[in-house]
C-alpha cells in the first residue's frame, strides 16, 4: 500500500492527534458506517465530530479477494486512489474502547480492510483520521439494501447535494432478500 504523501503510517496516528491523550481517536466513514445507528450497533462511543472530504480518492464498491458474497449480498464500500477525485465522509470521535470491534467490524484480523491514517479536510482544517482500505479488491455492484445505508447516512449527516446526488446513480445487483439493513432496523434505538 505503497500510497500518495497524505497517507501516514498507522502507528504514528497516536501520536500525531490531541484526540489520543483522551482516549479517543478520530475515525473517517465513507461506507455504511455513515449512518450513526449503523456504526452505533457495535461502537456506541461514536460521536459526530464534523464532515470531511478525502482528496485524491475514489469511492468504489467490490468484494474482497476471491469472495463472491458477504452478509450484504453485494459489494461494499472500499477507496481507491484517484487524482483529482474526492470522497466525502463523516469524521467520527470514537474512544480507544471501541478501536478493536471497529477492526473487527472491518475484518481486519481477516485481512479485509487495512487501517490508514489520512488526512482529510474539514471546514476548520485538516485533520488525520483513522480509515480503512480493502486489499485484494475486485469490483462488485452493492445490494440495494446497502446504497441504501450509504445514502441514508450521507443525507443524515449533511453531505454535499451533489455528492448525495452522485450515490443516488450507483448502480445496484438488484438483490431483493433480507439484509444487514433490517438488522441495523430493528436493533436501532432511533428511527432513521
Amino acid at each position: 500500500m505503497d500510497g500518495p504523501q497524505h497517507i501516514l503510517s498507522v502507528t504514528k496516528l497516536r501520536t500525531n492527534t490531541d484526540m489520543a491523550a483522551f482516549g479517543q481517536f478520530m475515525y473517517f466513514a465513507f461506507g455504511s458506517n455513515l449512518l450513526r445507528q449503523r456504526l452505533k450497533l457495535q461502537n456506541p462511543s461514536a460521536m459526530f465530530c464534523s464532515t470531511a472530504r478525502l482528496k485524491d480518492y475514489k469511492l468504489s464498491f467490490g468484494l474482497w479477494n476471491e469472495h463472491v458474497d458477504n452478509k450484504w449480498h453485494g459489494g461494499v464500500a472500499t477507496i481507491e486512489f484517484c487524482p483529482g477525485a474526492d470522497v466525502w465522509g463523516v469524521i467520527w470521535s470514537m474512544s480507544d474502547e471501541n478501536l478493536r470491534s471497529l477492526d473487527n467490524q472491518e475484518g481486519v484480523s481477516k485481512g479485509m480492510y487495512s487501517p490508514l491514517n489520512v488526512s482529510v479536510e474539514t471546514d476548520k482544517g485538516p485533520m488525520l483520521c483513522r480509515t480503512y482500505q480493502m486489499n485484494n479488491f475486485h469490483a462488485c455492484p452493492p445490494s440495494p439494501q446497502y446504497k441504501q445505508v450509504v445514502c441514508l447516512g450521507a443525507e443524515q449527516n449533511g453531505l454535499p447535494e451533489q455528492y448525495r446526488k452522485s450515490l443516488e446513480w450507483i448502480q445496484t445487483n438488484n438483490y431483493s432478500g433480507p439484509s444487514v439493513l433490517d438488522e441495523i432496523r430493528t436493533a436501532a434505538e432511533e428511527p432513521f
